[in-house]
């Protein structure tokens, strides 16, 4: 791959300096599949690069340029998005079974539309000649690159467990890096999709034998919910963890209801089992954590324990919204997150960023908790670190996931040196996202999708909802998840 260079009015590194975030005006980022150098533009540095590379090197310029050899973008460059807990098979669920907590709409929305692609999977693909789950699971990935996620971790929970290779497969197509985290449950679930510890074992040897030739594919344990998981099972997927130095990811303490009816029937939190029957550690990643009492807040820090939040989700499932701010102020490493688009009807990440700052600061009355720079990082540097992978900072060597914002909007203007990283958080829509690179490769770039047919794509998962929507007004009612029992 040829280098290519980017300039743009603003660069935002993810660096620090003196406690704050490096804000370049002017700046520029040359890169192959990693990148080669960036910083802070100027005629000296042209000239460089020029002697070094003569015409080796692409400049990638905006639609309207004046002339220049190197023309600015109206724009920011900073880190693709990295997103820490998601479900890629939710994209076709947006809006379906709104107004209800958690459990009622995994039983009137996941789990039934996770059986739909599951039985009828032969009759689907004759129908759309294509298989369902890569119509779905690449409208997905579709969703994340369009918010600019560029890495992320799926949760392959539910009948989709069966269907992970598809998921790689969709991966492949769209450009992502992606952690698979491969679901289980062996009680308080739907019995149609219950596990036994081997046949979970034994999934997840299978599913990292078929993808050892992805570099962008890693596979992780991801039983479901601590309430859907008994001893036996969690204990040999934490053995499984370990053996492999994986992460493991895990739903906890999501909503009050399951909360409370766990805790009435098993004595003890969520947390507290987890800690009980030695699951948890430093690569122990528990998704949302809404509903935590003191004592977890101390066992998740123990353990040092990684905590990802979904303020979407949890907001549109009427989940609450975890201690935020005793976490962090804890020490526990937290990032934040989307969930599925189904739970939070989009993938926008600086708008999961925005609510979790906006919610913490209302709710204590302190204007100054989670700042712009500090939620900024919770989507870039931070995620990154917790799933090891070569990004969320521009630095020499680190791999090219990029995206520029586009700053012609008008809810972003003016914007400024000073401004620029509060503008992000604080005026943006989310989705003024104009390129995205993955490991130097465009994926997007003004707008437009290069690797994958948008409209076909997007015409081929209206008739796979459509086809859904007939598939519910026939299907008998599901009730066997946690507290919705």
């Amino acid at each position: 791959m040829n280098p290519q260079l980017i300039r743009s009015r603003f660069l935002i590194t993810m660096q620090e300096s003196n406690g704050k975030l490096e804000r370049i005006e002017d700046g520029y980022i040359l890169f192959d599949e990693h990148i080669i150098e960036v910083g802070q533009y100027s005629d000296e540095i042209w000239k460089e690069i020029e002697e070094k590379f003569g015409n080796g090197f692409t400049v990638i310029k905006p639609k309207k340029s004046n002339g220049e050899k190197i023309p600015q973008h109206n724009a920011i460059i900073l880190p693709g998005f990295v997103k820490t807990h998601g479900h890629d098979h939710e994209s076709t669920l947006i809006g379906v079974a709104r107004d209800v907590p958690l459990t009622k709409w995994l039983d009137d929305a996941v789990n039934p539309f996770t059986e739909f692609l599951h039985t009828h999977e032969r009759e689907l693909t004759e129908k759309l000649s294509k298989s369902p789950y890569l119509i779905a699971y690449t409208k997905a990935r579709v969703d994340d690159i369009s918010f600019g996620i560029t890495s992320a971790l799926t949760h392959h929970c539910n009948f989709n467990k069966y269907h992970v290779n598809e998921l790689a497969q969709a991966n492949d197509i769209v450009g992502t890096k992606i952690v698979i985290a491969v679901g289980s449950q062996d009680r308080n679930y739907y019995d149609k999709i219950l596990d036994t510890p081997e046949a979970a074992i034994q999934r997840l040897d299978k599913y990292v034998k078929d993808n050892e030739h992805r570099s962008r594919v890693r596979i992780i344990p991801g039983p479901d919910q601590l309430f859907s998981n008994g001893p036996e099972i969690l204990k040999s997927l934490k053995k499984w963890a370990k053996d492999h130095n994986s992460l493991i990811h895990i739903h906890s303490s999501e909503e009050p209801n399951t909360t409370k009816w766990f805790k009435e029937k098993y004595g003890q939190s969520p947390v507290e089992y987890a800690n009980s029957i030695g699951f948890l550690d430093e690569k122990t990643m528990l998704a949302h954590q809404v509903n935590s009492t003191a004592e977890d807040i101390r066992i998740i820090k123990e353990n040092d324990s990684i905590v990802v939040h979904n303020s979407l989700a949890n907001t549109i499932l009427g989940s609450g919204m975890p201690p935020v701010i005793d976490m962090i102020n804890a020490g526990i490493r937290l990032a934040i997150s989307t969930d599925g688009s189904g739970s939070a009807d989009c993938q926008n990440m600086l708008g999961a960023a925005r609510l979790a700052s906006q919610y913490q600061k209302a709710l204590h009355k302190d204007a100054t908790l989670l700042s712009a720079e500090d939620v900024l990082k919770r989507v870039t540097s931070i995620p990154a670190k917790i799933l090891d992978v070569n990004s969320g900072i521009l630095e020499s060597g680190l791999d090219a996931d990029l995206i520029l914002v586009d700053l012609s909007h008008p809810n972003l203007r003016p914007t400024r040196k000073s401004t620029v990283i509060e503008n992000l958080i604080w005026a943006s829509a989310g989705n003024e996202i104009s390129h995205v690179y993955a490991q130097g490769k465009c994926l997007i770039k003004d707008y437009e999708f290069q690797t994958v047919e948008l409209d076909k794509l997007l015409l081929e998962m209206d008739k796979l909802a459509n086809l859904f929507e007939e598939y519910l007004g026939e299907a008998a009612q599901i009730k066997g998840t946690g507290a919705n029992q």
